[in-house]
């Protein structure tokens, strides 16, 4: 049983009593401006892939108990995707009563005006929002046809920001040239230690343009687990207060200047608690960045 297999035991065993409750300073560490409005976020979000697909009545008061932790800890964006089968339903069916900071952040994924009109109007009567804080474009798909209708939907009052994905390290030539050639409010992709290509070209460029940043899959899946992060942390850890390497990894992320809000998803209350403690305070500098990848990498 590794680190995380372990607190997740330990989530499953001791219910809500498992997350230590953590209340960010909210300082100027802990958030990040949307470039467009100056409007701050916390650098941690959450993610819903996989991990909110879930039907059954007690599996959603089960994720319930992860959005409202995720409140108390400060969190803001929440970031899901009619792609991510019943997550919607559930994110609006779960959503608890301490969610008035909520940024709703979802996505159109689909082809053609009319079909995606109709999905961002389902997907706002699932989450239960009077408007969506962001709508994006999922993988970038019909994103010409889509971006036509968000600019609309923004200019009258509809929406509140405007965007496009891509995950996986996938389309990234593409995603380059949308950026060069459109406003965006936001740009998502995936960047993390064992996929920080977006770190040559994307992150850069989106800081030049204007664009904020939002990074999936920041622990690569759960790839970035194993048998490196069952060794003890370096002696680093201690000088950015991390207690586990999923707060490393988060800051590690977090530290790029580029980087508005990393959202990685769970269904774990313990593994929630690790996630937002990365919140606090310090980052790494440049220097300290470079050690975490060198140490992650030699381990």
């Amino acid at each position: 049983m590794d680190r995380r297999q372990a607190l997740g035991f330990l989530a499953a065993a001791s219910g809500a009593a498992a997350l230590p409750r953590v209340v960010s300073a909210q300082g100027e560490s802990t958030l990040r401006p949307i470039a467009s409005s100056g409007e701050r976020l916390p650098v941690v979000g959450l993610g819903t892939w996989i991990t909110f697909d879930v039907t059954d009545p007690a599996a959603r008061t089960a994720r319930g108990a992860i959005l409202r932790a995720f409140f108390e800890a400060g969190g803001r964006l929440v970031d899901s995707s009619p792609m991510y089968g019943a997550s919607e339903e559930t994110i609006g069916a779960a959503m608890p009563s301490n969610a008035k900071a909520l940024f709703s952040a979802t996505k159109v994924w689909t082809v053609g005006a009319l079909a995606g009109r109709r999905q961002m109007e389902s997907s706002r009567m699932l989450w239960k929002v009077a408007r969506f804080d962001l709508v994006q474009v999922h993988n970038l798909l019909d994103w010409e046809t889509h971006l036509a209708t968000l600019k609309q939907m923004k200019a009258q009052g509809r929406v509140r920001y405007i965007g496009v994905t891509t995950s996986h390290g996938l389309r990234h030539d593409l995603l380059e040239h949308v950026l060069r050639t459109e406003r965006l409010d936001f740009v998502q992709l995936t960047y993390n230690l064992r996929d920080p290509d977006a770190e040559r070209i994307l992150l850069p460029l989106a800081a030049d343009r204007g664009a904020a940043v939002i990074i999936n899959r920041p622990f690569d899946g759960g790839n970035l687990f194993g048998a490196k992060t069952r060794k003890p942390l370096p002696g680093w850890a201690a000088e950015i207060g991390c207690a586990s390497w999923a707060e490393a990894f988060l800051k590690w992320i977090a530290a790029h200047p580029a980087v508005t809000c990393a959202i990685p998803a769970t269904s774990q209350l313990a593994h929630l608690g690790e996630n937002m403690r990365a919140l606090s305070r310090p980052l790494p500098d440049a220097g300290l960045r470079r050690r975490i990848a060198e140490d992650y990498a030699r381990a």
